[in-house]
Order: structure tokens, then sequence, then C-alpha cells
């Protein structure tokens, strides 16, 4: 059996660099009298606004015609607030026509504070996942990057959230952990980093009992992709990704509905992979170093148990208490490797508990920080990209629902309350020497067509610790 090939995905067919003179421009207003700047609106135009009622409330736009019945300019409203999603700037709600407007070239034009913004929100906006789309056809509409503009940042943005959402989207069939590799290794060869990849029983002989437990039910061999890049001297920043192809509950089975979205039990690593590939891209001065700690729960004569008790690579007996909360375990090894270098930033990506999702829904991460500056900086930015988190606690008290059994700890908490921080809690126990230490609990999944993008995979928190992580290297 060959390796598979991964291509990352291209941009090119929703920017232009280039103006031929047709690009059509898109005018952002806030209410009906912000139409009033627009300075060369014909008298046939304005009659055709004031027919239509057009009145520039959120999310709703009008084409004008020129004389010869062409699109001579489009009016996007916001309204008079522009929240999206529900936060950032108004430019994100731009994302809404990238997939509305007719085939053709577009641009910028007045009432739009942040073009970047604006751009981004496009790019995002236009995404489609149609490999399995036979009939697929058609050019969608593209956005002039014009020189205001940082047309490598638009693109590299745009391009690694799309590359996360082609992983979460792509059915474990075609995204098992030989194709995870295959994404990490294409990152790694675009950048020049260096990556190595510790695979099924090597996994034993090297010490990572725990990812190898997890996946050695499943005939597709379990892994630890291991990327450094970046300069030694600058500070170091490791990001770990919980990579589960396909989680079945192992033993501990799923009902039939449990599992129909759980080929994005890997978003976290679609996440860290994303937000990889924008450091990278834009050679953000730290010392990047990515662990994907990848395997299939499933279910064979082999699979771990329920009472089991599993050594860590960090030397602590756990006691599983739940097959289905197999996540934590193969971050912890993956924890422990990372704490080794003694990172100045750690930072986790899982799609971890069921419980995060009850407390904040589908939209809103759980974020959780040892360190409340670090914390504050990662809500704030998380608000300005209209990528948002909420702070969740290391709450110390719940560490004891752990410790029950006949090991050093529980996989799971006695009593189920407070599971989002109990799971938070256990990781911790393998971060020692990172004084700043970030989990992020993400859904990894958009449940309906918004402006930044449709329904389906989305790399959560990626483009927000983008942000954070730019602030770091400048310190």
């Amino acid at each position: 059996m060959t390796n598979p090939s991964f291509e990352l995905p291209a941009t090119s067919a929703v920017f232009a660099d280039s103006d031929t003179g047709a690009s059509v421009p898109i005018h952002l207003l806030r209410s009906a009298s912000d139409i009033e700047v627009i300075s060369d609106l014909s008298a046939q135009q304005q009659a055709w606004i004031e027919s239509c009622q057009f009145k520039a409330s959120r999310r709703t736009h009008l084409l004008l015609p020129d004389s010869e019945g062409r699109i001579s300019k489009v009016l996007f409203g916001v309204g008079s607030h522009g929240e999206a999603e529900p936060c950032g700037p108004s430019e994100f709600l731009l994302g809404d026509l990238a997939t509305k407007l007719p085939e053709g070239s577009y641009q910028i034009g007045a009432g739009f504070d942040d073009k970047e913004a604006a751009a981004i929100a496009w790019g995002l906006g236009a995404y489609k996942f149609s490999r399995y789309k036979s009939n697929a056809k058609g050019q969608p509409p593209n956005l002039l990057l014009d020189g205001d503009m940082n047309g490598d940042r638009i693109r590299t943005i745009t391009q690694s959230v799309w590359l996360g959402r082609d992983l979460i989207n792509t059915p474990a069939n075609d995204m098992g952990p030989d194709e995870i590799e295959a994404a990490a290794s294409a990152v790694a060869t675009q950048h020049g980093a260096r990556m190595n990849a510790i695979i099924g029983d090597q996994l034993l002989a090297e010490n990572y009992p725990m990812i190898h437990a997890v996946g050695r039910a499943s005939r597709r061999a379990p892994r630890l992709l291991d990327l450094t890049w970046g300069n030694e001297d600058a500070p170091k920043v490791t990001l770990v990704g919980k990579g589960i192809c396909f989680d079945t509950g192992g033993l501990d089975l799923k009902p039939a509905s449990a599992m129909l979205l759980m080929k994005k039990d890997m978003g976290g690593a679609a996440a860290a992979l994303s937000l990889a590939n924008m450091i990278m891209g834009l050679g953000i001065n730290v010392r990047l170093r990515l662990l994907l700690a990848v395997a299939e729960n499933s279910v064979s004569g082999n699979a771990f148990r329920p009472g089991d008790v599993l050594t860590t690579r960090a030397g602590f007996n756990v006691e599983i208490g739940n097959t289905d909360a197999e996540g934590r375990l193969v971050l912890a090894d993956a924890l422990s490797l990372a704490d080794d270098d003694k990172p100045d930033v750690v930072a986790s990506f899982a799609t971890l508990t069921g419980a995060a999702r009850v407390a904040l829904g589908a939209d809103l991460p759980a974020m959780f920080s040892s360190d409340d500056k670090l914390a504050d900086d990662i809500a704030q930015a998380g608000i300005k990209t209209a990528d948002p988190v909420w702070r969740l606690p290391f709450w110390a008290g719940y560490d004891r629902n752990l410790e029950h059994g006949v090991a050093n700890f529980n996989n799971i908490s006695e009593g189920g309350f407070g599971g989002a921080i109990t799971a938070a809690l256990f990781l911790k126990r393998f971060v020692k020497k990172s004084d700043k230490y970030i989990h992020f609990d993400l859904y990894g999944w958009r449940p309906a067509n918004k402006p930044l993008g449709p329904k389906g995979g989305e790399p959560h928190t990626a483009r927000t610790m983008l942000s954070v992580i730019e602030k770091i290297a400048k310190k």
C-alpha cells in the first residue's frame, strides 16, 4: 500500500491580484442614509434603490445596474450594529456575499473601515467542500485584493482555515491516521519544517503507551506526529492536537446517533495544523512545535477495556473508567512530551467533552488557562477575529474527583458533574514545567450556514490564537 498524498487547498479562484477594470465595487452601508456618500449614483440607480425599498438592514444586498443592464455596484447592508457571528467588526459579514453574488470580479468600495477583515471574511465565506460532488461546477465570484491589503496574510489565513475544514469534512474512510500524516507532511514540506512520525508498535518502544492503547484496536496504526520549525532562539510555542480520526466510543460503545459526526473527532488536530500553517506561512518569529496524537478508537478483540489500568508516558497509572474518554489519554502522552522542552506556551486543541457543548453551545469553545493575562488576551482576540472563546476554570476543587479507583487516578470524574473542567484538569496534570498552558475544548463543527462559513467542519480558535501568538512573538 502506497502512502496517500495530500494537496493543500488553493484560494486562487476567490481572490484576484490585478484589476482588469471590470471589478464591481461593493459599498458597505449601515443605514439607508449612507447611500448619500456614494457620489456617482445615476438618477436611474437612485430610482431603482427607492423602488426596491432598500434599507441597508443586516445581511441584505442590492445589485445596481448601469445604463446597459450590467451590474455596476453592489450595496451591502449590515444594519446599525453589524456584529458578526455575533462579534467582530461588521466587515466580517461580507462573507455572506461570497456565495450569493453572481460570477464575476468585485472589489471593496466605500464604507469599509477594515479591508483586511472584509477580505478574510470573503475567503472564509466562499469555502465549499465539493470533493464528493460529481456535478460540482461553476466559478465563484472573486474579490480584488488591492494595494491597501496584505494579500499574503489574507491568502494564508484563508488557506489555513480551508485546510482545517477539508480535514474535518472528509469522512473517516478517507481521513485516517495515514491521511492526517500526509496532510501534516504536506504542510511541513511547504514551509521547510522537519517532521517525524512514530507509528504503531514503535509508540511502545519510544514510550507513548496511551496513544498506542487507544489506537491498537484499529487496523490503521496510531501515531504521534512531531513537527518543528523556526528559530531556536525565538519564543517556544507548542501546539498539541487530538487526532481521533473516528470515535466509536470503544467498548463503551456510542449509540448510533452519537457516531454520526465522529469524523470530526480529529477537529483538535485540524485546528492545531491550521494554526501551524498560518504561523509558518506568515513567518512569525517563534520556535514552533506541533504534536498531533493520531488514532482511531475502534472495537476489536484487543481493544482497551473499562477497568484496565494503563501507564502514561509520565509514569502515572490511569484506571479506565470509560473507553469513550479516550481523547484525554492520547493527549496525555503528547503533553508530557511537549512539557519536556519547557515551552513558553503550550496549547492543546481537542473536541474533548460533550459537557463543554452543553454549557456553551456549538459556536463558543471552552478555554482554560493557567495564566490570567494570557487568558484575557485570548478572549479579546476572539472577539476581534469573530472566533470567540469563553473561559472556564481549572477549578482545583474538582481535581480530587479524578482520584478514585485502584490507580493514581481515573480518566473520568466520580459523579459526572463538571465534565469539561475535570477533563481539563486531567490534562493539566501532564504539564508541569511550562507556566503558560492553554486548553481549548472545541466543537470543530458549524451546525448551520453563517457569514464566515457554511455548515460543516471548522478549526475553531485557530484565527484567535494566531493573533495571540503574533503578540507573543513581538515581546
